[in-house]
C-alpha cells in the first residue's frame, strides 16, 4: 500500500540553506523508492481556512519505505537542514 510525506514550509528562514537542500534531497528520495508528486506551485483551497504557503508531497511504496527514508543517514542531514531552514508541518499519510 503506498504512503506519502506532506510538507508544508510555510516559511524559509534561511534561503541558500534551502537551495543546498533541494539540490540534494531528490536522490534521497529515490534511493527509498519515493518519487515526488507535488513541489510548490499553484494551490487553490476550496473548502476551509487552512492555507498551504509551500506543499510538497511523495509517495513511497510503503509507510515503511517512507519511515526509513525519513529516518535514514542519507536523509538526516538534510533533514536537519531543512528543519533549521524553515517552519514547516511534515506528517505521513497511508494510501488506499
Amino acid at each position: 500500500m503506498p504512503a506519502y510525506f506532506l510538507v508544508d514550509i510555510r516559511e524559509i528562514k534561511q534561503p541558500a540553506t534551502m537551495d543546498k537542500y533541494r539540490s540534494r534531497v531528490a536522490s534521497t528520495v529515490a534511493k527509498f523508492g519515493g518519487r515526488y508528486l507535488v513541489q510548490g506551485g499553484p494551490f487553490e483551497v476550496v473548502e476551509g481556512t487552512y492555507q498551504p504557503v509551500r506543499l510538497a508531497m511523495l509517495e513511497f511504496p510503503s509507510m515503511g519505505q517512507a519511515r526509513r527514508w525519513y529516518s535514514s543517514e542519507e536523509y538526516l542531514e538534510l533533514k536537519q537542514m531543512r528543519l533549521g531552514a524553515t517552519v514547516s508541518n511534515g506528517f505521513f499519510i497511508t494510501g488506499a
